[in-house]
């Protein structure tokens, strides 16, 4: 049974008693060793607690220099990520790029902004209460996706930004037997500023193995008047080319909504559930915030996409034009795909400059 290895958890058999080690690397414990965390004697707390000493939060968090890259975590296996959580400002979100790489590969299977990958693609606090990802006041990020790894797990932060990123952090595994027919977990991160016009925003391609798929967030500026969401998503699998396996019937149907989410009448209706989301609207104010902005996930938890060997997946972007005829929308979309599967995989796309990254 998979229940005895501590993990596939849940709340049936969450009572069984497993082998499986619990460790957590934070500031206060670089390494994870067993009997080693708050012993710190320098770190960002020092001079607050310079009248109490060792184990008074003396290293609560770290200091990432501008253009730096540092490791959080470099974990021997066999086991699990279970638990991130992590906080900073929010203007370092789309700056901080973390990367995670299982067993020694060369090329991250994980490589998205810290903002994007907590559904805060737009550098502006917004909750989420769903099942894999939380997002609590005042920027509290948390991820529960299971990330399982055989031999080792190395996870960074490279700071991108021109200035100094403070950053807290806690990263909680489980040292145990991974099981046979576990994989990795992957995640990626595209950008279409603006969309070009009558093209599709590609949230993912050019996957190569077995695996399936798992999730979607995307944050969605709107460059028109008028309603942005007819346009449907559509699932690439196995060879498909022209036409597609499984297509959607419209972006706010695919995030669940209906009806332009529109509720009460007149306004966007915001919502966060286990499994889906539009949990953030950003309105213009009027002066300089131009742009409406939107921020939506999906997550195929209880409908996992799978797929044998390929994988592509797109999202049209369509409003309305005169004589009830459909607009191809040249708006502003970032994604970011979450999947799960073998290895090797494909090497992602270069990812774009600081300029490309930025969110203005």
């Amino acid at each position: 049974m998979h229940a005895c290895h501590g993990l596939m958890l849940g709340l049936g058999n969450l009572p069984l008693v497993s082998k499986a080690k619990s460790r957590s690397i934070s500031a206060e414990n670089f390494t994870g060793a067993k009997g080693m965390a708050g012993m710190a004697t320098e770190g960002t707390g020092a001079n607050a607690a310079r009248e109490l000493g060792v184990g008074w939060k003396v290293s609560p968090s770290v200091s990432i220099p501008a253009g730096n890259t540092i490791s959080l975590g470099d974990i021997d296996g066999p086991g699990a990520i279970q638990h991130v959580w992590l906080t900073c400002h929010p203007k370092f979100w789309r700056s901080l790029i973390v990367r995670m790489h299982w067993d020694h590969e060369e090329a991250p299977s994980i490589e998205v902004p810290v903002g994007d990958f907590f559904c805060n693609g737009w550098c502006e606090r917004s909750n989420v209460n769903s099942l894999p990802i939380a997002v609590n006041p005042a920027g509290g990020m948390n991820s529960y996706w299971v990330m399982p790894f055989r031999q080792h797990a190395t996870i960074t932060i490279e700071n991108t930004s021109c200035e100094a990123a403070i950053l807290y952090y806690q990263i909680d595994y489980t040292l145990t037997d991974v099981p046979a027919d576990a994989a990795y977990l992957h995640a990626q991160w595209r950008r279409s500023h603006p969309l070009a016009y009558k093209d599709v925003h590609v949230i993912l391609d050019g996957v190569k193995g077995q695996g399936h798929y798992i999730g979607t967030y995307l944050a969605w500026q709107s460059n028109s008047t008028g309603w942005w969401g007819e346009g449907e998503i559509k699932f690439y699998l196995d060879g498909d080319e022209e036409f597609p396996t499984i297509c959607g019937t419209g972006t706010e149907d695919y995030f669940g909504g209906a009806w332009n989410f529109e509720q009460p009448q007149g306004e966007y209706g915001t919502y966060s559930t286990a499994f889906l989301g539009m949990h953030q609207v950003i309105k213009p104010d009027g002066l300089y915030r131009s742009q409406q902005r939107f921020g939506m996930y999906r997550w195929h938890i209880m409908d996992p996409i799978r797929f044998e060997d390929q994988l592509r997946v797109t999202i049209q972007a369509l409003g309305w034009r005169s004589g009830g005829r459909y607009l191809p929308l040249q708006d502003d979309i970032a994604s970011v795909a979450i999947w799960y599967q073998t290895e090797p995989h494909a090497v992602f796309p270069t990812l774009p400059s600081r300029d490309v990254l930025e969110v203005i």
